[in-house]
């Protein structure tokens, strides 16, 4: 069995090690023909001239996952700690599944979502077109719940519970006893839910493209469309080819990059965090 578990271990990092092979021999190429900076902070893309810049879609992968966490991890934190310490068992019975539901709902389904009731919704009642930021921020809010829910919820059950019979010990409420003590003792797993919501949110396409605007322009207001990196890639990658062929599988470099950079924050703060303990 460890050499089993040894030649799966292996086959993972096989995978990984393969698709940074491709991704970057494929991909600094095409940056090092177009310049680095003309490309990372050019903001143009246009294909049939020769210009491919991806600010504008840096700034909007931004913009939408970030109004994504500003949306679903103040939700799917306290939906954590109340499922965990708050949730009768009657009604866990309940929201358990809901949760579980929502993670294998299709990322197409969000998008018709998104499209037949959110899209309408925000064109009724902002001075907007529908797709936009905002729509797409709401929408990947949602998709990313169940995420960071099903994250953050086992590491608030793993925390000893002697922790929270010491708070009570001491003279604290119940909820005193769970925000101060409880949920910084599982601060880590917390932030891996985070990250994960993070990744969720970059790397989703469909429901994204379907609800964004897809228009690689700056965007100056949350309320006008933009395209992200993601969407970029699967709008042109079917009749792409040559120097533009290349220039997408940068844009994936791109994104890979983020999600390291990402992943290596989270590993800092954790291990700061660890120190600090």
């Amino acid at each position: 069995m460890e050499g089993v578990f040894l030649l799966t271990a292996l086959v993972s990092v096989l995978a990984v090690a393969l698709i940074c092979i491709f991704l970057f021999s494929n991909g600094i190429p095409a940056i090092r023909e177009i310049g680095f900076s003309d490309f990372l902070m050019g903001t143009k893309w246009r294909p049939g001239n020769d210009k491919y810049g991806i600010l504008p879609m840096i700034l909007g992968s931004i913009y939408v996952t970030g109004g994504a966490l500003l949306i679903g991890v103040p939700i799917g934190v306290l939906m954590a700690v109340f499922m965990a310490r708050f949730c009768p068992k009657r009604l866990y019975r309940i929201l358990k599944p809901v949760v579980d539901l929502l993670a294998g709902i299709p990322s197409i389904v969000y998008g018709f979502f998104g499209l037949v009731v959110l899209v309408p919704w925000i064109r009724e009642n902002f001075d907007s077109a529908g797709q936009s930021i905002f729509c797409a921020a709401i929408l990947l809010g949602i998709m990313i719940l169940p995420t960071i829910i099903g994250t953050a919820e086992p590491a608030l059950r793993a925390v000893d519970q002697s922790y929270y019979e010491g708070a009570l010990a001491l003279g604290a409420t119940h909820e005193r006893s769970v925000f101060t003590i409880m949920v910084p003792a599982a601060k880590s797993g917390i932030l891996a839910a985070i990250v994960l919501g993070v990744g969720r949110a970059l790397g989703e396409t469909m429901a994204v493209m379907m609800v964004v605007g897809n228009q690689p322009r700056i965007p100056d207001s949350i309320l006008k469309g933009v395209r992200t990196l993601t969407t970029n890639i699967v709008m042109e990658m079917g009749y792409a080819t040559d120097l533009h062929r290349e220039a997408l599988i940068a844009t994936g470099v791109v994104l890979f990059v983020f999600i390291l950079l990402i992943n290596l924050c989270f590993s800092v703060l954790k291990r700061h965090g660890g120190e600090q303990r």
